[in-house]
């Protein structure tokens, strides 16, 4: 196993990757086309295929979270056995996805010549949103966690981002699923922005769902057992997978 420095250096480079994708391409999105559904589009697109990419380059090493829900819910259900990651990895990790997540959206900001730091305008505060992020955000932990069950984690990297590409158009918030992504989000005043107002709801309903998706591993596969092979998943020690955006 690598040294903790160098996992938690592994997720804020992997966290910031991605976001710096999400926002790159819905700004280049934006200015190649006025339709809001092609936009839509070409940003779910270079998600699905970044953030395949970086699953299978850097999960081997932190289990490319990039995601503080797949890292407690790692954390959280690995606890007892010690399959998951530590409490001091998970402290380790989560700071380091949302400095990440920051970073990434200045990056991107900077790449299309933006102001660094351009809070964003785009409200994203209603119920039926909130539901959505519910809703993306228990998916996704049931399937890294049921992957991880089923001894197939190795489908994480294409099954995570196809997850999130179809999220992107199945669930009214376009599946955030991700509190250091969705911070980071707030920081880019571009088509994949969140207004800072809208921040607070939205990691309420992540965590939610991170409870709704634990409930529904343990009704729908139970406790793990010895038999099942470790899953190297984008967001938890060794059997997470999957990080959302």
């Amino acid at each position: 196993m690598a040294p903790l420095g160098r996992r938690t250096a592994v997720e804020f480079v992997g966290t910031g990757a991605l976001v710096a994708i999400v926002v790159g391409s819905g700004i280049q999105a934006t200015e190649l086309s006025k339709d809001v559904g092609v936009q839509l589009l070409a940003n779910s697109l270079a998600t699905v295929f970044g953030l395949g990419v970086l699953i299978v380059l850097l999960g081997p090493v932190s289990g490319a979270h990039f995601n503080p829900v797949v890292t407690l819910a790692a954390w959280w259900t690995g606890r007892r056995d010690g399959d998951g990651p530590t409490l001091r990895e998970a402290a380790a990790y989560l700071p380091a996805q949302v400095a990440g997540a920051i970073g990434g959206a200045v990056l991107a900001n900077a790449m299309f010549a933006r102001p660094l730091v351009q809070w964003s305008a785009h409200d994203r505060s209603a119920p039926h949103l909130w539901l959505g992020e519910v809703v993306a955000t228990a998916g996704l932990v049931l399937l890294i966690l049921g992957l991880a069950r089923t001894g197939r984690a190795h489908f994480a990297p294409v099954a995570v981002a196809s997850y999130i590409g179809a999220a992107y158009w199945f669930t009214s918030s376009t599946s955030f699923a991700n509190p250091a992504v969705t911070i980071g989000r707030a920081f880019t005043d571009s088509f994949a922005g969140i207004a800072p107002a809208s921040v607070l709801p939205f990691l309420a309903a992540q965590l939610a769902g991170l409870a709704v998706g634990l409930v529904l591993v343990a009704v729908l596969f139970g406790r793990p057992t010895p038999a099942a092979e470790d899953v190297v998943v984008p967001h938890g020690e060794h059997r997470a997978a999957a990080a959302g955006r």
